[in-house]
């Protein structure tokens, strides 16, 4: 059956306010059986802003079929436009996913990118350190700024790149926001045989943000990675797979370098795979409340990091089972703690340690030292958050150790992290009283994200149930 919002009238799962409005607490449902869902989810964010980028810089103009509307994609799209590209909705094109997930974008590119603009980055790293390469092909200073949680983002890697690069940049001393673009509508990039190094140890972004504009600088670029580690090396490659199927090729002589020669980007039209990140929390709850959860729309091949779920869950105990595009995860009879570096999938981070802190043995994640530079320190944040439940996390180097203890119930803080609530809402499946403040922050990624929660816990009585976004088209 269809599960319809709000299907329990005496449950108001957000107190006195509504999802949408700024710091509204939100009462996490509590499972009461197990589960027996199917979800489909609207366009991945990391593909829906690569290709926003892309098609802004090619030769001609591109539709993105199905793309994430949300406030990353949002504020991505409303930057490019303050450039001077064109980006319109449009109806969706006919198919079984048309009008499920709002409308399609035609993007124009500008016969010539204007700076003289300020651009609103938001909380979205992907705007902050995907766009000032653009911006240096833009004729005019364009100023990037952002919330106040973003001006805590590392950005030093970015500005000192684009320098090395020719490029000027006020930044009054500081290595985050806000700081200016002086775009002369060229990047001279470095001299014919010489490479950029940079140190993208704190984000992989550093290196696809320099590789989407990469083929429009006058040479080219070669660069090169030198830091303790790369994290996230799926998104470089979603990004080296995006601008390859635009004619763009990036050769790899060796790990941690990249070669890209000038030259033009093809206009395309691409459809948007569903958010394998988004849907984390979703098969996560299988785990933690019981039964079966279906994901509908799973990828054959995909580079987002969220397909590394099909190997991550069933290390929990789980059951994880591929039919065609629906990926089904199972509950095991416990839930059993596990020790992973998780440095390929840190976005991944916080679902999995909302699981293991509901484990019945003890956990060890590591690999993920770069994730205290996302929209939060979130290594500290998961560990703030399950200790005030009464659980026992340690902060490592790079990672958490989660020791099993009995949680209570209390308020769940967000950071203003859409991750963070996400975790909330799985522990709140397992615990009596988890209020997740600030649930509004999931509209960074999936505004849905409250309703469809809401349909997965309180729709399941053994029957399956099928949830999914409905947008005007």
């Amino acid at each position: 059956m269809l599960i319809s919002r709000y299907s329990a009238p005496d449950f108001n799962p957000y107190g006195d306010t509504a999802p949408g409005e700024p710091n509204a607490d939100w009462k996490a449902p509590r499972a009461r059986g197990p589960l027996a869902a199917s979800v489909s989810l609207p366009g991945s964010k990391s593909l829906t802003n690569r290709e926003l980028v892309l098609a802004a810089l090619a030769d001609g103009p591109s539709r993105l079929r199905a793309p994430l509307h949300s406030r990353d994609t949002t504020l991505m799209a409303d930057a490019l436009r303050s450039l001077g590209v064109t980006i319109e909705e449009v109806p969706p094109t006919r198919g079984p996913a048309a009008g499920r997930f709002g409308a399609d974008w035609r993007v124009t590119p500008a016969p010539e990118l204007t700076g003289s603009t300020t651009i609103d980055c938001g909380l979205a790293g992907t705007v902050m350190r995907f766009l000032p390469p653009v911006a240096a092909l833009a004729l005019g200073p364009t100023v990037f700024d952002g919330d106040e949680g973003a001006r805590r983002r590392p950005m030093a890697t970015t500005i000192t790149s684009l320098r090395a690069l020719g490029v000027d940049i006020n930044s009054d001393g500081r290595q985050n926001l806000p700081f200016t673009v002086y775009g002369t509508g060229s990047v001279p990039g470095v001299d014919s045989g010489g490479e950029l190094t940079i140190d993208a140890s704190a984000s992989s972004q550093f290196v696809s943000g320099l590789l989407l504009a990469a083929s429009r600088f006058e040479n080219g670029l070669t660069l090169r990675h030198r830091g303790e580690r790369l994290p996230s090396l799926p998104h470089i490659e979603m990004t080296i797979a995006a601008l390859a199927a635009r004619g763009v090729t990036v050769a790899s002589p060796e790990p941690g370098v990249w070669v890209v020669e000038p030259g033009t980007i093809a206009a395309l039209d691409v459809a948007i795979e569903p958010d394998l990140s988004n849907a984390a929390p979703f098969l996560a709850a299988a785990l933690v409340a019981g039964g079966s959860v279906t994901f509908a729309g799973w990828p054959a091949h995909t580079t987002q990091v969220g397909a590394h779920l099909t190997e991550l869950l069933p290390l929990f105990g789980a059951t994880v089972e591929l039919v065609d595009d629906r990926l089904t995860v199972t509950a095991g009879p416990s839930i059993r703690g596990i020790e992973l570096d998780l440095s390929a999938g840190g976005e991944l981070a916080p679902a999995i340690v909302a699981i293991a802190a509901l484990a019945e043995t003890p956990s060890t994640i590591t690999g993920i030292g770069h994730i205290r530079h996302h929209e939060t320190d979130r290594l500290a944040a998961l560990a703030t958050e399950i200790n005030r439940l009464g659980g026992q996390v340690t902060e490592l180097d790079d990672g958490l150790r989660i020791e099993p203890r009995p949680l209570t119930g209390g308020v769940w803080q967000t950071y203003d992290d859409h991750r963070m609530a996400h975790a909330g809402a799985i522990i709140g499946l397992a615990v009596d009283g988890v209020v997740v403040e600030n649930i509004a922050t999931t509209a960074k990624t999936l505004p849905e994200f409250a309703d469809l929660w809401e349909a997965l816990v309180l729709g399941s009585s053994g029957e399956r149930s099928t949830l999914s976004v409905e947008l005007p088209s």
